[in-house]
Formats: C-alpha cells, sequence, structure tokens
C-alpha cells in the first residue's frame, strides 16, 4: 500500500532535523514558511517564485517594520525550503533584496555592584541561574538547557554542548555557587525520583540520541539542572517528560530584580554574559581566552567588549581629565 506524501511542512520539519538545526532554529524555519504562505493566499510555494519572494521580504520590510534579524530569519527559511525541499534552484541575483546587515550595538554592560544587587534580589532557582549565566558567560537558552553531567564539580567547570553555531566549549563554574547548586541538585534529584517513582521521569533526548541509547532518557545524568515544574506529553511519540523552565519565566524574574535592585538599565539574560566578558577584561585577562570561554569564532565579535571598557578600547583618557 503506498504511502501517502508528507506534508510541506512535515518534509520541512524533517530536512531541518536531519541536518541537526537547533529546535529554536527548527520553530523559526517552519514559523517563516508559514508565514510566506499564507501571504501569498496559501499557494504552494513551487507555483511561486523570486517575484513572491520580494513581495514577501517587501511585507515584512514596509508594512511590519521588521527589523535585519527578523528579515534574515524569514529570508534563509524560505530559501532553505527552495534548496533543499522543492530542489528549486533560484536566481538569487534576481531578488531585489540584499541580506540587512545589523548596525553595530554597543551592550548594555552591568557594574559589579549592579550584577551583584540584581542577583541578590532574585528567587531560586533564577537567582542560581543568573550566577551561572553572569559567572560562566552562557547564553540564556545554554543556560536553561544544562543536563546534570555538564556540571563538572571537580574540576570546577562547565561543559557547554551545541551552543550557538552547534559548537561545544568549556567555561568555569564559580566556586562561590558550588554549595548552593549541589543543594539545588539534590531537590532536583528528589523530584525526579518521585517522578520515576510515578513511572514518568523521562526528559527530552536531542539528535536522536533516545534511539542509541533508549534508557537514557530517564537517567539521572540527562536531566536538566533547572526543570519545569510540569510535564509535557510530546506529540510525536507520545512520551510525557519533563522539561527545562521556559525562558520567559527567567527574563521576567530579571526584570522584576533589577527594579527592586533600582537598576536604571534595561537588563537582559544576556546582559549577564555581556557583563561576564567585559569585566574580565578590565581584570586583565587578554581577549583570546575571553572569547575561548564565549564561544566566539571569530575574535572580532569578542572585540566589541573592548568599547565598554572604563577607559574604552585603547584606554584613552579624556582630555577634560589631564
Amino acid at each position: 500500500m503506498d504511502q501517502k506524501p508528507k506534508k510541506l511542512l512535515d518534509q520541512l520539519r524533517d530536512a531541518i532535523r536531519i541536518k541537526q538545526y537547533s529546535p529554536r532554529t527548527e520553530k523559526t524555519y517552519l514559523h517563516w514558511v508559514r508565514e510566506y504562505i499564507l501571504f501569498h493566499n496559501k499557494t504552494h510555494p513551487k507555483e511561486m517564485g523570486v517575484a513572491e519572494i520580494n513581495q514577501f521580504i517587501t511585507h515584512l520590510v514596509v508594512e511590519r517594520k521588521a527589523s535585519a534579524s527578523t528579515q534574515n530569519q524569514a529570508i534563509s527559511a524560505i530559501l532553505f525550503l527552495y534548496r533543499n525541499i522543492l530542489i528549486i534552484d533560484l536566481d538569487q541575483s534576481a531578488l531585489g533584496f540584499i541580506r540587512p546587515k545589523k548596525g553595530k550595538r554597543i551592550p548594555t554592560v552591568l557594574s559589579k555592584d549592579e550584577a551583584r544587587a540584581i542577583i541578590a534580589s532574585m528567587n531560586q532557582p533564577y537567582k542560581i541561574m543568573a550566577q551561572i549565566m553572569y559567572g560562566g558567560g552562557l547564553r540564556l537558552m545554554e543556560c536553561l538547557r544544562l543536563r546534570v553531567k555538564d556540571i563538572d564539580f571537580e574540576n570546577h567547570r562547565i561543559l557547554v554542548f551545541d551552543g550557538k553555531g552547534g559548537d561545544d566549549r568549556v567555561t568555569m563554574l564559580p566556586d562561590s555557587i558550588s554549595t548552593s547548586l549541589r543543594q539545588h541538585l539534590e531537590h532536583v534529584n528528589a523530584i525526579h525520583k518521585k517522578d520515576l517513582a510515578k513511572g514518568l521521569g523521562s526528559v527530552y533526548m536531542p539528535y536522536g540520541l533516545g534511539k542509541k541509547y533508549p534508557n537514557a532518557h530517564k537517567q539521572w545524568i540527562w536531566q536538566y539542572v533547572f526543570p519545569a515544574s510540569t510535564h509535557l506529553t510530546d506529540q510525536e511519540t507520545g512520551i510525557t517528560w519533563r522539561h527545562h523552565i521556559h525562558e520567559t519565566a527567567l527574563q521576567k524574574e530579571i526584570r522584576n530584580a533589577t527594579r527592586i535592585a533600582k537598576v536604571d538599565k534595561r537588563v537582559t539574560p544576556h546582559t549577564f554574559r555581556h557583563s561576564f566578558a567585559t569585566h574580565l577584561l578590565q581584570n586583565g585577562y587578554d581577549i583570546r581566552t575571553v572569547q575561548e570561554l564565549l564561544g566566539h569564532k571569530d575574535v572580532k565579535t569578542t572585540m566589541i567588549y573592548t568599547h565598554v571598557l572604563q577607559r574604552g578600547g585603547l584606554a584613552v583618557k579624556s582630555p577634560l581629565d589631564n
């Protein structure tokens, strides 16, 4: 019996997973391809081409005032669809847009006192999460996706797997949070044992690891360091598992703590990473070391932090202070 062909978006999802893109990229690509199709009244993409893509991107820019990053996401998603699913070679020279470049932005950086004040105003487990981001330079999702096995207390380090760009790296585990983090993990372990007793205790396994290690999804070392308070049932597998805390919960806690600490800056989770890098440079660590800890491929990306040092990138002193 012939199998019914998969729907376009299902084919797109499969192709993204074969290439082992992150779940967030998968969600973004599916969103923009769906938006592209809906914009053209559900016309199948194989019946469209360069003209329709130009119309959609123009709509994003003119009508929706989309940012440079949003435009690039939409362009990447649509081109991925034509290249990998429809196998249509578009004449990109005929596309009426140029990928917009992000303007250079000086990141918001906290002083050491400001960072400590905000962290002190946070509740657990968000406080430890902020300490890890500030103390180890982790991105928001890198922190949320930490597994028990990624915390190396003996060697005072955190292993970051599949970070931005799919790279792995090692950063430091601050000694000052070792005790509180161990206590937190004891609490998480108790929750996990209760889940197991109820026939639960599973966790999401990425990139086919669930098939390679069929029992790993219930093992302690694979559990999230910061688990959600509720369970989630995977619609594809039917497995009920406990995901990590949602990013919006941490973002909200940081906003509240910033207000309580009376810090008059726009602070996000990424601000702690910016502050981590800047404070290391202020303390005299070389930029190559900071680049490695941050997981930047190009040192030029890390160089942005030289512009927010107390004396500027070249340590120039103002003539007014002479």
